[in-house]
């Protein structure tokens, strides 16, 4: 039988390396980190607080110039810029501009935290981030969880999720961000053969199977959150932004529209590969990101998101 720890080895191989960075939000040029600070503490101090300029700035520049930002701001207003924000705004474009301050590795960390802590595991939340991270992502995430925290990754999402599902997240955190450990988990109790088959399938590249077929037959072998992980896994392979385009796609237009998640994605994109998901987005949907925004989003909120997104290509 075959080990989940192997089927992850083999993962690991084939998916390490530097990917390849698409981001939106990129170096602002002239930048000034004192005139952002101080145009951010009279945008505060306005009565009714400007909005718009602080979803600008902080839209416009990347984490480590908005950390510069929030030195510069302490040093003037003698206080913390993330209190000051929280003080000042409120709703999504409170949650926007918190997880602006946050590295995408601290978002990250915070994201999962949150899923696990509180009453029931949010097991979407969990597999969209533990299954399309990469194997570096995944090496920061530990070691930042644990500096947030105090706590290991590991420990607290096997002790949150139980069965087959527990031991894929389990293996996905530790095998793809140390290939080299090779944990001896139990024999996974699912049939070997699922495991087997999607290793060749998806990480070998065999070719005579489409990645449609790859899902089909996963369908039909597994069920629940292992089948979710697996196809997430699947799809991120095959196209990473493709699966966070449709992802966001699903979130904006289901009843209810999915607001965390469609933060979520934007947020911790932003740097990392948003603009290639807005290319997808619009391949797929025949209609671009911003669009589908302005359509399903409104005031402040819609605004941050367009300002992170950036102008239509």
């Amino acid at each position: 039988k075959m080990m989940i720890s192997e089927f992850l080895g083999q993962l690991s191989i084939n998916v390490g390396g530097q990917e390849a960075r698409f981001p939106t939000v990129l170096p602002a040029t002239d930048f000034d980190p004192d005139r952002d600070a101080a145009r951010i503490e009279t945008a505060i101090k306005t009565k009714g607080v400007d909005e718009q300029t602080i979803i600008d700035v902080l839209t416009k520049r990347t984490y480590s110039q908005r950390r510069e930002v929030a030195f510069s701001y302490e040093r003037r207003a003698k206080k913390d810029m993330i209190t000051a924000l929280k003080g000042a705004l409120s709703g999504s474009l409170e949650t926007v501009a918190l997880g602006l301050m946050k590295s995408a590795t601290q978002f990250d960390a915070s994201e999962i935290r949150g899923s696990i802590k509180g009453l029931g595991t949010d097991e979407e939340t969990l597999i969209e981030i533990l299954c399309s991270r990469s194997n570096d992502e995944l090496v920061e995430i530990k070691k930042v969880y644990k500096e947030m925290f105090k706590k290991e990754l590991e420990k607290d999402v096997a002790g949150d999720t139980s069965g087959n599902f527990a031991k894929l997240l389990l293996a996905l955190v530790q095998v793809r961000s140390d290939p080299s450990a090779m944990v001896d988990y139990e024999k996974i109790d699912q049939d070997a053969r699922l495991v087997i088959f999607v290793c060749r399938l998806v990480f070998q590249r065999y070719k005579s199977y489409s990645p449609y077929d790859m899902q089909e037959s996963i369908m039909k072998e597994v069920k629940g959150d292992l089948q979710r992980s697996f196809l997430v896994l699947v799809q991120c392979f095959e196209n990473k932004q493709l699966f966070f385009a449709k992802r966001l796609n699903e979130a904006m237009k289901s009843k209810g529209a999915k607001e965390k998640i469609v933060t979520r994605i934007i947020v911790s994109r932003c740097e990392v590969d948003l603009k290639k998901i807005c290319s997808e987005y619009k391949a797929n949907f025949g209609q671009s990101l911003q669009q589908t925004i302005a359509e399903h989003t409104k005031g402040d909120y819609q605004k941050v998101l367009l300002g992170l997104c950036g102008a239509e290509e």
